[in-house]
């Protein structure tokens, strides 16, 4: 069984959160959420984690098992939860975790039309949103970033964690990185703040902002069902 194996590989007697990271259409999500309150009652795993679920799927899971957390995409480009899935967490009492809140590294301002994606792991080359002509297009949103960036004395990848941070408080971004000095930077956005009327000007700014280029090309948006 999976979770045997995890906790062999993690050394450990328990998984904290247990994730399923994509809903399985041909599961039942009452099936998943069946099986992990057997692990969490066995105590092999504490709590319960969906990824990227939709509406019906976390109220369908919520009611067999309830649900700590949600992982899906959100960021000052992708607000998409927020029409639907933010208000049903809330309503739940379910954490929200956004993935990807620095845009795949675009809305950190260090890359443009010209950057290269090298190396077999970068998958971004193959994003719709990250292709040449779409980061061109999309400049204005790191251009709007970095405005905000210089009126707080910060950088534009804490602005966009900052944003994220400042909305609710069981709203937990969570950027990847590989460098030090970029955890650092990230984690230092902790430190910054914004007022209502901040919030409502980045509300402002960014609805005047068109987003060009899907988030998943059609083979990997076949795996999300949000």
């Amino acid at each position: 069984m999976v979770i045997e194996e995890a906790l062999k590989r993690l050394r450990t007697d328990r998984i904290d959160i247990f994730y399923q990271h994509r809903v399985d259409p041909a599961v039942p999500i009452e099936e998943v959420a069946g099986t992990v309150k057997d692990l969490i009652g066995a105590g092999k795993v504490l709590h319960f984690g969906l990824s990227e679920a939709g509406s019906e799927a976390i109220r369908r899971a919520h009611a067999v098992q309830p649900v700590t957390v949600l992982q899906s995409e959100y960021s000052l480009w992708w607000r998409n939860p927020e029409r639907e899935i933010l208000p049903i967490v809330e309503e739940l009492g379910i954490g929200f975790v956004p993935y990807s809140p620095l845009g795949r590294g675009f809305l950190a301002g260090k890359m443009d039309e010209n950057t290269s994606f090298e190396g077999g792991n970068d998958h971004r080359h193959t994003n719709p949103r990250l292709s040449a002509e779409n980061r061109k297009a999309n400049q204005p949103v790191v251009d709007a970033i970095e405005a905000i960036a210089a009126r707080k004395n910060a950088t534009a990848a804490q602005i966009a964690i900052a944003w994220l941070m400042a909305l609710k408080p069981w709203i937990i971004p969570i950027p990847g990185t590989t460098k030090l000095h970029r955890l650092e930077e990230n984690i230092a956005a902790a430190d910054i703040t914004f007022t209502s009327e901040e919030l409502a000007g980045i509300d402002a700014v960014f609805s005047g902002i068109e987003i060009h280029g899907d988030r998943y090309s059609a083979t990997s948006a076949a795996r999300v069902t949000q």
